[in-house]
């Protein structure tokens, strides 16, 4: 079994404890055997996970219940009995830390038994107070998760997507054939999160190292393709189909020789030819992947085709693309343009845009493109930028009327000090009547100014 398989198996396990210890603790009184049986197992769990974090999140994300961003699959006989106790004690994130007792534990089961009986969900952050247990309601602003825990879920999905990139890439670069199950379970994941809260997700795709490019690199393009591709009105099994395709692009690149795919300089023409061979390989690799749908090796030969005949591989002409290759090349020049990496600065969105758009439509569908800047904007939620007050502030939502000019949040004064209380600011308002600041001069980098981009949307 893969830690992956082990890591699912044993969400369920902490679920089904879960709920054996609500249920009895509402049967039976709390001295007796079996409560304290069933408080016990559910501790015992638990520490599997905390052996790993430091904190371990169970949340209701709509019709789904996550374990540190993990689906619980959906054959667990316990599931809608849970997620029924949970909604009647208005309890949709639990977020219990490492340091909490066994007491403490069993003395919260029997609060949310009791909260669950009595239906009173309005009251349980209040009734429900632990040192070392939160738990709360999802806020929602817009069609956004606003609370720490949800917030913490949606971290967890991203984190758990790339750490499965890895062990993918790790697996193709072996020999071993990927594991359709696991990878699909990822972006089924990753597809229901696009569609509640796109907003978090982009946010996550623009916060990633040069140093775990790769990995993050994977999951961003399958987050911007689905992205697009929802946009468009697709949806189930064929969104889960584009993300999926999108995630395997690159895979063929495990066969590209180390020291071509992280040179610094640029490639000479021989190394080129090489690197180029990774369309090549990534589709003979999906080919022989079982179960792998047919959409995948086709993005993985065709995402670096183009629309005029220009790109790789040489020699193949296509008087069309898929639309999920189309997808996924407009998101992956778009997020290898703006990561930062060791050998490249990561350039403005403004300046991608432009690269999409050159050749007048030659190169990329200038539908697609036109699409892909209104969905993400110049400067997507989540930027931290300086204005021409020289303020710092967080775009919050961007404006279809002119997109230079979004609403911010003005968190740093000129002189880089923290506001006290951060200032929504309507640049597009501004701009009308004369007012400063009214522009964005650039992004900057939040991790020069300790900004969790998250958090503040």
């Amino acid at each position: 079994m893969t830690d992956d398989a082990r890591l699912a198996a044993s969400a369920d396990d902490l679920v089904r404890r879960l709920a054996a210890a609500l249920r009895s603790s509402q049967l039976y009184t709390s001295g007796h055997p079996i409560v304290g049986r069933n408080a016990a197992a559910f501790a015992e769990v638990l520490a599997l996970f905390h052996a790993r974090q430091a904190q371990v999140t169970i949340g209701l994300v709509g019709d789904d219940l996550v374990v540190q961003g993990i689906p619980v699959s959906r054959a667990a006989d316990t599931l809608g009995d849970l997620m029924k106790r949970l909604r009647a004690a208005g309890v949709e994130r639990i977020a219990i830390a490492r340091d909490v007792s066994d007491d403490e534990l069993a003395a919260f089961v029997r609060g949310l038994g009791e909260l669950a009986a009595q239906g009173e969900g309005d009251r349980a952050a209040d009734r429900l107070f632990f040192p070392h247990i939160r738990v709360g309601r999802l806020e929602v602003d817009g069609g956004h998760a606003t609370d720490a825990a949800g917030q913490e879920t949606v971290r967890q999905l991203y984190g758990n997507a790339v750490s499965l990139a890895g062990h993918v890439w790790q697996q193709a670069a072996g020999g071993t054939p990927p594991e359709p199950a696991a990878v699909r379970a990822a972006i089924d994941s990753l597809a229901r999160a696009v569609a509640r809260n796109r907003t978090a997700l982009v946010a996550l795709t623009a916060l990633k190292r040069y140093d775990d490019y790769t990995f993050t690199h994977m999951v961003n393009v399958s987050i911007l393709t689905m992205a697009q591709a929802r946009s468009l009105g697709i949806d189930g099994a064929l969104l889960r189909e584009f993300g999926l395709a999108a995630l395997m692009h690159d895979i063929g690149k495990v066969r590209t020789p180390v020291e071509i795919l992280n040179k610094p300089d640029s490639l000479t023409p021989a190394e080129f030819a090489v690197m180029k061979r990774h369309t090549i390989d990534g589709a003979e690799i999906l080919r022989e992947t079982p179960e792998m749908p047919a959409l995948a090796p086709i993005v993985a030969f065709e995402h670096h085709l183009r629309l005029d005949g220009a790109g790789y591989p040489d020699g193949v002409a296509r008087s069309s693309l898929n639309l999920g290759t189309m997808l996924c090349s407009v998101a992956d020049v778009y997020d290898a343009m703006r990561s930062q990496r060791k050998y490249q600065d990561a350039f403005p969105t403004d300046r991608i845009l432009a690269v999409l758009q050159r050749n007048d439509g030659r190169q990329f569908d200038q539908r697609l493109v036109r699409r892909f800047a209104q969905l993400m904007g110049i400067y997507p939620p989540g930027t931290v930028v300086r204005l021409d007050t020289d303020e710092i502030a967080i775009v919050q939502r961007t404006f279809p009327a002119d997109p230079y000019r979004p609403h911010v949040r003005i968190l740093f004064a000129p002189d880089r000090t923290p506001l006290e209380t951060p200032r929504e600011w309507n640049l597009l308002e501004a701009a009308a009547r004369g007012a400063a600041p009214s522009a964005i001069v650039a992004p900057v980098d939040p991790a020069e100014y300790g900004v969790d981009p998250l958090a503040q949307l």
